[in-house]
């Protein structure tokens, strides 16, 4: 089977499209015959050898944590998943023709391949750092980097919990935001005034990590109502980083139920062939996103 590779740290350059053999289903475990495989900064941060505890790396490694796909093999003691089943979940080196899979869920009707791969983390750190921050039903949370994949799905779950938002982003993403519910405000030079207009803010959350951390704990008047999931410097200001994934069952099967009931949709912006893996690392790495980018195998 085709799968990405790494030998060493550093840029998108060291990627590489390379042979290898089949992972098999170890128990507990499932394989998938990937259809698509989500791209997430985690991907591109352990690539250029940064430090996260959560997720150690050897070399040469594979790459990806999201995939959606047909799964081919079940391992020992697993129930109530069958070889055909259409799932999508998180696993390990899920940019490949097959991956094993952790933790997934079958695919609500009507979503597409390209769609499901773009939920697993995304999803699972949305629901965390919503619960991480503390935000409650009539709070207002504030959402700095808020057009990505996990921007978007805050906004979705925030709103159906009933919690108003207010996001930053580009000026080309403001309508996007209206669109997911919130209250959208442009980041740059007199962005917290303009957020101070919108109302008062009771929790935020850094996404993006732009360097706005001393400001949000201004907005919010203390640190412990900031969570970042991008500044690895946060916790120098008392801000709290979040890295550690929770229950990924558990969020694949809320994911299912906002879904299915028409509460969330995260748009595929870019979708990219396995082969130019690099190129969509580029492009995250990059932001200004607007939902999801996925590669397609």
């Amino acid at each position: 089977m085709k799968k990405v590779s790494f030998a060493e740290f550093g840029g998108p350059d060291v990627l590489r499209l390379v042979d290898a053999e089949k992972p098999h289903a170890g128990p507990g475990r499932i394989r998938v015959a990937v259809r698509a495989a989500g791209v997430n900064p985690v991907d591109w941060r352990l690539r250029e050898g940064q430090v996260l505890g959560a997720h150690p790396v050897e070399l040469p490694s594979g790459v990806g944590l999201d995939a959606s796909g047909v799964v081919d093999e079940v391992g020992e003691g697993v129930e109530g998943v069958e070889v055909g089943d259409r799932v999508f979940g998180e696993g390990a080196s899920t940019y490949a023709e097959f991956a094993v899979l952790s933790a997934w869920a079958r695919m609500p009707e009507g979503l597409s391949f390209e769609e499901a791969a773009g939920y697993p983390s995304v999803v699972e750190t949305a629901l965390r750092v919503i619960r991480e921050v503390g935000v409650r039903p009539g709070q207002t949370l504030l959402v700095s980097g808020a057009s990505g994949g996990v921007g978007s799905a805050v906004l979705q779950i925030a709103r159906d919990r009933g919690i108003t938002v207010i996001g930053t982003a580009g000026a080309p993403n403001q309508d996007y935001l209206r669109g997911l519910g919130a209250l959208a405000t442009t980041y740059g030079e007199g962005w917290a005034g303009r957020v101070r207009r919108l109302g008062r803010v009771d929790a935020a959350l850094d996404l993006a990590g732009s360097g706005v951390i001393r400001e949000l704990v201004e907005l919010t008047g203390d640190p412990r109502k900031v969570v970042s999931i991008a500044d690895l410097n946060a916790p120098q200001l008392g801000v709290r980083f979040s890295g550690a994934a929770g229950s990924v069952p558990e969020a694949l099967a809320e994911a299912v139920d906002l879904i299915t009931r028409g509460r969330l949709h995260i748009p595929v912006e870019k979708s990219y062939p396995l082969a130019e893996a690099a190129a969509a690392h580029i492009d995250s790495r990059a932001g200004h996103a607007r939902g999801r980018r996925v590669l397609l195998v």
